[in-house]
């Protein structure tokens, strides 16, 4: 049976990551002060985080629409994976759905599954691994979905940002706690909850204390196994995201510890120096 993996472009993938696997990109859309900027491989993560934090006005972003979808699921393979943002802070879980059920109509032999990340960046980067690797294990459909819904339940997302700013500016951070972190210079310690909200976890007085704290609560956060890859994603970053690798390599035991780069929509979020890490 032959697969296909479709991501909205908060799946922080590498070039080298998509070179080796048959998906595609669904990309969302970004818009400041009336300027659309569409996040695929055109988009430039510096010059828009830039843009948008001179400006006074919230930016928009817009999911894929269902044709967006449709058109990626057709072709000659017979199974399609999909992996989209946390239906808790996107629409693209909703429109995917829709692309689907049109799909099925279309075509009712072939089989669609799509998976809520229930977070964003780093673990749909995950989840699109874990996809990858059973269908290089010649897993069955319906076992490769059972087997990848299993793991996101239990994968974890924890993360550290520099600036709130946008998480506020877009409801999902408190004005208060986003006034109180600004002036007083701390740093919020934050996780994706089971349902894909964003909750505290801690905080720390600096950014460097804060990451500190981050990287000592992944082995009371969630469980840290032999056979376990932990992804992180940096937002104009890469210096930051490979100390933070290298003292994770040294404090715990990983399967692997990669680093990626994050494109338009989670680093408008992130904002620059944002850490999101998932395992």
């Amino acid at each position: 049976m032959k697969f296909k993996i479709v991501a909205d472009s908060s799946t922080d993938l590498s070039e080298d990551m998509k070179a080796k696997m048959n998906i595609e990109i669904a990309p969302l859309t970004l818009e400041v002060e009336g300027i659309r900027y569409v996040d695929d491989e055109s988009f430039k993560v510096a010059e828009y985080i830039e843009k948008a934090n001179a400006s006074p006005v919230v930016p928009k972003s817009s999911c894929p629409s269902p044709d967006d979808y449709l058109t990626r699921y057709r072709g000659d393979e017979e199974g399609i994976f999909v992996i989209t943002l946390s239906s808790e802070l996107s629409g693209s879980y909703s429109t995917a759905i829709l692309a689907k059920e049109l799909l099925e109509e279309e075509n009712p032999t072939k089989k669609v599954h799509v998976f809520d990340s229930k977070a964003a960046s780093s673990a749909q980067v995950n989840l699109a691994l874990k996809i990858q690797e059973c269908i290089d294990a010649d897993m069955e459909f319906e076992e490769i979905v059972t087997l990848v819904e299993a793991y996101r339940d239990e994968m974890k997302t924890i993360f550290v940002l520099e600036k709130i700013d946008h998480l506020q500016k877009a409801g999902r951070m408190s004005k208060m706690k986003a006034t109180i972190a600004n002036v007083l210079n701390v740093k919020l310690v934050l996780v994706a909850n089971d349902d894909g909200e964003i909750i505290m976890h801690s905080q720390a007085r600096g950014t460097k204390k804060a990451i500190s704290k981050m990287i000592k609560s992944l082995d009371e956060f969630g469980t840290i196994t032999k056979d376990k890859i932990i992804v992180i994603a940096h937002c104009e970053a890469e210096e930051r995201a490979i100390q933070i690798k290298e003292k994770i390599k040294e404090t715990y035991d990983f399967k692997d510890v990669i680093v990626v780069a994050m494109k338009g929509l989670s680093s408008n979020y992130a904002n620059k120096g944002g850490i999101v890490i998932a395992y």
